[in-house]
């Protein structure tokens, strides 16, 4: 629990009004630069404009529907948001709490896509039911994950973030089956402010209005909840109830804003947490404080992508410059608000002590039922059969299954890898970045130096980006010894802002950043022969110098003390072994694209069916990663047929669903 949201409630001081002052002087500016920004006309021509008293040209046109709204948005949007955030913070006493890190901003997104799909004329008129349903689904997970001890410290965001991977995964994949229909949802999907009307905004702001009865009523309850739960209780607060309340007036705040504008992440963490960095000690002083900061950070960030879209060919989109501001807030928030020894971090589910032969019989039947369905079962116009394919078919068949096959494998030995070496259970490519500064690096490469995507220059970017992103994840972990839950929560907030400055290369709109957009889904079906052996050569390479470290692997496992005491240079081999990592995930990445989850659940699944020591959990986990990617390839081919979804989408939405369903399990034993 923070120090600043332990402290009982104090008087206003007679400074606070100057805050305000200074706060609303601060917006005055950012709003005639917004306008600026926004529109070519000059400011007197604005104010004739806003008092109707210009004549009605094309420029004062596009000035009153499109630059005008898109400010009002953002000013209700930024204050919704914080307004949001502050709530959930308050309730929760956690400084990392807000709509975006506990789920609810991709669960709302989720079932939005989900309803403009299969439920247009829904979606048209009522989205913000759809887009609350789904944030109310992902919350109630995370919240079943997380547990009411969770709440306070990192579990609960732990949870939220993987709920953001999987949930993201499913929205993409859904997108991407019927993208002739949701073409236009993939830049409101990264929060687009852009207006051409006044009908979001007359739309929204109505729905806002309950945030109003939250700054009037909730104040007492909010001060109350800082006493704890027995203590508000023996100050007559009806707990439950109350806080039912407010959990869903945040939600609902969240939900209407997404539906109006797509997704907006981290001005609901930013804000509350600014507003007590300024002085911000009642619960009142607060909520006031981060709705106003709200709204000044959105139409800042709003005016940042409005200046970058001066010099690019495509629109930036307002959410991806607010992740590419709050995702370093992230970082430094987790490190510095939270003890890094959290006693209450995620656990993951117990397996078995030893393999015995049942548990090897299911893995070696997973294994080989993973790879006849692959081979033999298919799908075509004449409807199912099971054969073997004929030599046109196998010769377009192989190379993706063995590029399937051999990434699963590099995933799933550099998943373990991380696992051992950093002593954390949720260590992966993915969820560390290793991943995001592989593809970063990969169109940071082809926008300078051009040439194919799948040519010389991809392997050797995307190694240097995951190699500097572990170089970045170690210095910021070194602090605290390299807790479990705090460098999972890093590279999380690592993943974002890559994926942030992403989004601002692929709006270069150049014809090669163009061509990462397919690759960014995971796919095999671009996968030439020569390309599927290579891959396969360099992953038997990599992983079989793995093998030979394992028993280091082992040593600095159980404890650096203990390694050293068996002769072992450990830091000599740690950063060896940790470059062996990035070596096999730049491989991988540079011709699949990236691949969530993969890495973090086949060494839980080898672990859970008894492979306890380094070396028969690097070769199950390998085998059981090459079939899971056979598995996710075949269904990719034939769960749509004709069309195809990318193998990267299917692995992650089933890796991440099974390992939500664990942790579930494990809560609910």
């Amino acid at each position: 629990m923070s120090r600043a949201l332990a402290e009982p409630a104090l008087p206003a001081r007679r400074g606070d009004a100057w805050r305000y002052i200074l706060t609303l002087a601060l917006l005055i500016p950012l709003v005639f630069a917004h306008l600026h920004l926004a529109s070519a006309l000059p400011f007197a021509r604005q104010w004739a404009v806003i008092t109707g008293a210009a004549e009605g040209s094309f420029e004062a046109l596009e000035f009153g529907l499109s630059a005008l709204p898109r400010l009002v948005m953002a000013l209700l949007v930024g204050a919704a948001m914080g307004l949001s955030g502050s709530v959930l913070q308050q309730m929760t006493q956690n400084r990392l709490v807000s709509p975006m890190t506990i789920g609810a901003s991709s669960g709302a997104w989720l079932g939005l896509v989900c309803a403009t799909l299969w439920l247009p004329s829904v979606a048209a008129g009522h989205g913000q039911w759809a887009a609350l349903a789904g944030a109310l689904f992902a919350v109630g997970l995370v919240l079943l994950i997380a547990g009411r001890d969770g709440i306070a410290g990192l579990p609960i965001v732990l949870a939220g973030m993987a709920m953001n991977l999987l949930l993201g995964a499913l929205a993409a994949g859904v997108t991407l089956v019927n993208n002739q229909y949701t073409r236009g949802l993939f830049v409101w999907g990264a929060g687009d402010l852009a207006q051409i009307d006044w009908h979001r905004v007359e739309w929204l702001w109505p729905k806002l209005l309950v945030g109003l009865l939250v700054m009037a009523l909730a104040p007492r309850a909010l001060t109350l909840l800082q006493l704890g739960a027995d203590g508000a209780r023996a100050r007559g607060l009806s707990l439950w109830p109350v806080m039912l309340t407010l959990f869903l007036v945040s939600i609902w705040l969240t939900s209407v804003s997404i539906t109006a504008v797509g997704l907006i992440g981290f001005i609901g963490l930013l804000t509350p947490n600014l507003a007590r960095l300024f002085g911000a000690r009642t619960s009142r002083d607060e909520l006031l404080f981060s709705t106003l900061l709200g709204a000044v950070l959105l139409t800042a960030t709003d005016a940042v992508a409005l200046y970058i879209n001066t010099w690019t060919t495509d629109l930036v989109p307002s959410g991806a410059a607010a992740a590419l501001i709050g995702a370093p807030a992230l970082l430094w928030l987790s490190r510095r608000q939270l003890s890094a020894e959290d006693p209450r971090g995620l656990q993951l589910p117990d397996g078995a002590e030893r393999m015995d032969r049942r548990h090897l019989a299911w893995a070696v039947l997973f294994a080989v039922a993973a790879l006849t369905v692959s081979v033999a079962l298919a799908r075509s116009l004449d409807g199912w059969s099971f054969a073997w394919p004929d030599a046109l078919i196998w010769s377009l068949r192989w190379p993706r299954m063995l590029t399937a096959a051999a990434a699963g494998c590099g995933l799933a030995i550099s998943g373990m890898m991380l696992q051992r070496l950093l002593r954390n259970p949720l260590a992966s490519p993915d969820i560390l970045g290793l991943s995001a500064g592989a593809t970063l690096a990969v169109m940071v490469a082809l926008m300078l130096f051009g040439g194919s995507l799948l040519g010389f220059t991809a392997p050797i970017a995307a190694f240097v980006g995951s190699l500097v992103v572990l170089a970045i994840l170690l210095l910021l972990g070194r602090r605290h010894a390299y807790s479990p839950a705090l460098m999972a929560l890093v590279g999380i907030s690592l993943t974002a802002l890559l994926n942030a400055a992403l989004q601002f290369g692929l709006a270069k709109g150049t014809a090669d950043a163009f061509a990462l957009l397919g690759w960014l889904a995971g796919s095999t079906y671009r996968v030439s022969p020569a390309q599927a052996v290579a891959l396969t050569v360099g992953v038997l390479v990599l992983g079989s110098l793995s093998l030979v470290f394992h028993r280091a692997l082992t040593l600095i496992s159980i404890g650096d003390g203990v390694a050293r005491s068996r002769g072992l240079n450990v830091t000599l081999t740690r950063v060896g072994l940790l470059v062996l990592v990035s070596l096999l995930c730049a491989l991988v990445t540079s011709l699949m694209g990236p691949v969530a989850f993969l890495g973090l659940l086949a060494p839980h699944m080898a672990a859970i069916l008894g492979a306890r020591r380094a070396l028969p959990q690097m070769l199950l986990a390998s085998a059981l990663g090459a079939s899971l990617m056979l598995l996710a390839d075949w269904l990719g081919r034939t769960l749509i047929f004709p069309l195809q979804i990318p193998v990267g989408i299917v692995a992650s939405v089933i890796c991440g669903t099974y390992f939500v369903y664990l942790l579930v399990r494990r809560r609910l034993a």
